[in-house]
């Protein structure tokens, strides 16, 4: 079975950077290489989901810029549906990132178009209510995010939420979320500062009703309201880029779930998916495919 997925979010165009280290306050540092390539939270996890097999639909804004056509053109050369994707008057949104010799990055986001995502359209409700599972994230205005969630609540959607940037949410946001998906940070942000990872899974669950926490080389720990743990560990492999590896986790995870992988194998596959994801360099140009991904579990 085909997993549809509606993706409601942010579209950039990366200016990605590679350097030996970052830059601190007022140094200026030489970098090796630039690339310029289409991300932004919403489009890595609808690019993600669709080369892991699902049929994705992405709903947000571009610009009226050459940023804005390129991000259509790759998402359209990876089967995503952009029926749902308007263009709006000046820039598409950017990210403008720098990425080191570990792998680690650190980036800026200007939101240019995504900045008018702040609610639904016509047609977006019904996008949403013909899919399987709504991703959401937070690189839109948070009255968007909401309006979304809750359009997904209505038409029975699986809402997951990925709350990145990390950011206090509001408890009817929450409400209308059933899987969130935050790294170790952003948990810690939401469970008031804790930064123990099952401590945060505990408070987590008494705003939604399942929780996947990311811990970077450590895997993934999960946690549902009825007791359930599940502990994954990652795949270990040389990072060259780490970029996309919280989106790319996002996109493989809904696709396996949709299509009716128990929690703890849709886990196993987005870590491989991520596994492979960080040894290529910039964001939805290192995402793998389904078969990929496939062929790295069975070399396990």
């Amino acid at each position: 079975m085909t997993t549809s997925v509606a993706v409601f979010g942010s579209c950039n165009m990366d200016l990605v950077a590679y350097a030996g280290t970052a830059p601190k306050r007022g140094e200026t540092v030489h970098g090796r290489e630039f690339h310029t390539v289409p991300g932004g939270k919403g489009a890595n996890q609808a690019l993600a989901a669709a080369k892991a097999g699902a049929q994705v639909r992405m709903i947000g804004a571009v610009g009226q810029d050459d940023f804005g056509a390129e991000i259509r053109r790759v998402l359209q050369e990876s089967d995503v549906d952009v029926a749902g994707l308007r263009t709006e008057p000046g820039r598409s949104g950017t990210a403008h990132i720098v990425v080191d010799d570990q792998g680690g990055n650190s980036i800026v986001v200007v939101p240019g178009a995504n900045g008018t995502v702040d609610d639904l359209v016509e047609g977006d409700e019904e996008l949403i209510a013909g899919s399987q599972i709504l991703l959401l994230q937070l690189e839109i205005p948070l009255p968007g995010v909401a309006a979304a969630a809750a359009a997904g609540r209505r038409g029975g959607v699986r809402v997951v939420l990925t709350p990145a940037p990390a950011a206090e949410l509001p408890a009817d946001l929450l409400s209308d979320v059933d899987l969130l998906v935050p790294n170790e940070h952003e948990a810690a942000v939401l469970a008031g500062g804790d930064d123990d990872p099952e401590r945060a899974l505990a408070k987590l669950l008494e705003l939604v009703p399942e929780v996947v926490i990311t811990l970077g080389s450590r895997g993934s720990l999960y946690g549902n309201r009825d007791g359930a743990r599940v502990e994954v560990p990652s795949f270990p492999v040389e990072a060259v880029d780490t970029t996309a590896a919280g989106d790319t986790y996002v996109g493989v995870l809904s696709a396996a779930l949709g299509e009716g992988a128990d929690m703890p194998e849709a886990m196993r596959t987005a870590s491989a998916g991520s596994a492979l994801s960080v040894q290529r360099n910039g964001a939805s140009s290192s995402m793998p495919t389904r078969r990929e991904i496939a062929d790295f579990l069975a070399a396990r």
